[in-house]
């Protein structure tokens, strides 16, 4: 069954769907109530709905409901964008279809990887290794052509030139569809956010993440034995040093999903 968060008694705003790439973590759960919840605490608003399709168990939405939902979320994942799973192949072809509808359409991490991936472009494992903590990357100065979700954030000078954001990954875009244009880039990432249009965005980082979050993954990496002691160590003092630009990464978001014709919501 599919979960739903409205923010009043019904939809008045907007309808949305996440589609979960990974299972809630237990910390998740017990802190949160789940990702579904980390998601719209992030991009959610008032009178909007979201609901929860859990892609990684097969669950997706039937083809008839696609045409009433505003927007859609791709999450995180512990999988690898690239892999033959059915569950990832059947959500490559959801996002061809998101694609030719024109559905607005925002991939996080393994859901920017994703996204890449199934409109022809190349991912995979990041030569340089784990990207765990705050990153800066440096945005584009200029979209061509224009981008009205970024250019709104510029006109209300919220558009910095370079923004922290949290990362979580060791696989990465290697080369972006025909059309994409790259917006952001990093030192360790050559592809931190890119765009298709004006309906879909990737972004390499993790814009919902809070710091307890990502202090628990370190964590469950180091319990996993997927990074060592010492490179923990290094995760947590520089949380201790530093922090992501959430704010603005939050409001980039909601611009994207609730950019329409007249204004853009954030």
């Amino acid at each position: 069954m599919v979960a739903v968060v409205e923010a009043a008694a019904r939809p008045t705003s907007g309808r949305y769907a996440l589609l979960m790439a990974a299972h809630d973590s237990e910390y998740v759960l017990k802190r949160y109530g789940g990702y579904l919840q980390v998601f719209v605490a992030a991009f959610g608003g008032a009178g909007e709905a979201w609901d929860l399709y859990r892609a990684v168990d097969g669950e997706l939405p039937a083809p008839e409901d696609l045409g009433g939902y505003d927007g859609f979320v791709i999450s995180g994942s512990p999988h690898d964008a690239y892999a033959d799973d059915l569950w990832i192949l059947r959500l490559c072809l959801l996002v061809r279809e998101l694609h030719a509808m024109r559905k607005r359409l925002l991939g996080v991490c393994f859901g920017h990887q994703v996204i890449c991936r199934a409109l022809g472009g190349r991912v995979g494992r990041a030569p340089g290794g784990w990207d765990v903590g705050i990153r800066e990357v440096a945005i584009a100065d200029a979209a061509r052509p224009p981008c009205r979700f970024l250019d709104a954030l510029r006109e209300r000078h919220q558009l910095p030139p370079r923004a922290k954001i949290t990362e979580v990954h060791q696989d990465e875009v290697w080369e972006v569809p025909d059309g994409a244009e790259v917006l952001a880039s990093s030192d360790k990432t050559g592809v931190e956010m890119f765009r298709v249009g004006e309906h879909v965005l990737g972004i390499q980082g993790h814009p919902e993440y809070t710091k307890d979050i990502l202090l628990s993954l370190v964590d469950r990496l180091l319990t996993a034995g997927s990074i060592t002691v010492s490179f923990a160590e290094a995760v947590k003092r520089q949380l201790e040093a530093t922090a992501p630009d959430r704010e603005f990464w939050l409001k980039l978001c909601k611009s994207f999903l609730k950019v329409d014709e007249d204004h853009v919501c954030i």
